[in-house]
């Protein structure tokens, strides 16, 4: 009787044992499964949306992601750079974004959901080259006493405003695009999805 008290807690110890390494052995064996059927670095570059935390922007500053491979401006607006837009409608070929291809929420001044924030694909429609941000007023940057901010292409000198739209006679044929992008909270955005 002695005799099978230690051999059922010996069994005891047999099972709970081997349960324990097979269950280690099981997670070490899912854990690479799981995890390749996760989308890549590469594939959230080539499509997948990417979630942007707005917080770290302070007024007036650009913030640089990277959605489909291509650079993304999130740029947050003064009340000051909204502000001068509006004087701006006579001097840009596209004022209202009406343009095919530009989402519904664009179809503004401000070329955005919120005003205070603007979100680009920060390539020319030119030829493709990637525009230099100049944010400040005129006399603080080389773009002349009248730039109220903006956008410069140093290839070929197409010029944008504060909301994208490009001037008049400048080479690039229309303004820069605007992402599909929705905010998930006052601090967070999506870029990639469309504001329902």
């Amino acid at each position: 009787m002695a005799n099978q008290e230690i051999d059922r807690s010996k069994r005891r110890f047999l099972v709970a044992t081997t349960m324990t390494i097979g269950g280690v052995a099981t997670a070490g064996v899912a854990t690479p499964l799981v995890m390749s059927m996760m989308p890549s670095e590469a594939a959230k570059a080539a499509g997948a949306p990417v979630e942007v935390d707005l917080g770290r922007i302070e007024p007036g500053m650009k913030l640089d992601v990277e959605w489909r491979g291509r650079p993304v401006w999130i740029i947050r607006r003064t009340e000051e750079m909204y502000k001068g837009l509006a004087g701006l409608a006579d001097q840009v070929a596209d004022p209202n974004s009406e343009m095919p291809l530009q989402p519904k929420y664009c179809q503004n001044v401000g070329r955005s959901i919120k005003p205070e924030y603007l979100v680009l694909i920060g390539i020319c429609t030119h030829l493709g080259c990637v525009p230099v941000a100049k944010l400040a007023e005129g006399g603080e940057t080389d773009m002349g006493d009248t730039w109220k901010g903006g956008f410069h292409c140093p290839c070929h000198g197409s010029k944008f405003d504060l909301a994208g739209r490009v001037f008049k006679s400048q080479p690039a044929p229309k303004n820069l695009i605007v992402p599909p992008y929705k905010f998930l909270s006052d601090t967070r955005m999506l870029i990639g999805e469309d504001q329902a």
